[in-house]
């Protein structure tokens, strides 16, 4: 079971209704059908379903919420618990695959920011500004930071290389040299 599928199967409210009853002490299916205010076969189906999957389980003849399997997908959506391809540990920032904020913390935003990148953009590829605009722009739709922030940010971390218009990701120089750059290089300074 994973974060997400608790979500989801709490998002009905019927099983949330009886989650909440037997939280709240039901022990028996009887007494979460009263309880929970359904009807015993709506009740009974919600019941099933969260005992299927191991939120709900039985001690002999007694209901109870397995709050130790709770515990452990709270502990594996800490920053640490990164199982998902870094989903997991932004999650405050990233919801449904969109950055609804920066940390402020300056490392987290870093590896933040990096994870955005990983997954926008090629190693060795040169991008276009308007196409670096595009694939961040995905990424701050209805959120609080816009892709220019961010373009920024990836830029002055250097997880995004800049020269003339043309990004890469990595701190190598993207594109050819520019002026300034050829004209230091001529001048056997760089």
């Amino acid at each position: 079971m994973t974060p997400e599928t608790v979500v989801r199967l709490v998002a009905e409210p019927d099983r949330l209704r009886v989650l909440g009853a037997v939280a709240l002490g039901a022990a028996t299916p009887d007494a979460a059908v009263t309880a929970s205010g359904l009807g015993p076969k709506a009740a009974l189906v919600a019941l099933r379903r969260l005992r299927e999957q191991e939120l709900v389980v039985a001690e002999g003849d007694v209901l109870r919420v397995d709050y130790d399997r709770l515990r452990e997908l709270a502990r594996a959506t800490s920053p640490a618990g990164d199982g998902d391809g870094g989903e997991v540990g932004f999650r405050p920032f990233l919801r449904g695959g969109r950055l609804v904020s920066l940390p402020a913390q300056q490392g987290r935003r870093r590896d933040l920011l990096r994870h955005v990148a990983e997954r926008s953009f090629t190693p060795g590829v040169d991008y276009p500004e308007v196409a670096v605009n595009e694939r961040l722009r995905a990424w701050c739709d209805e959120g609080e930071v816009d892709h220019v922030t961010i373009r920024r940010y990836l830029v002055d971390l250097r997880i995004l290389s800049r020269a003339d218009g043309v990004y890469r990701l990595g701190p190598e120089p993207a594109g050819e040299p520019g002026r300034a750059e050829r004209h230091v290089r001529a001048m056997g300074l760089g």
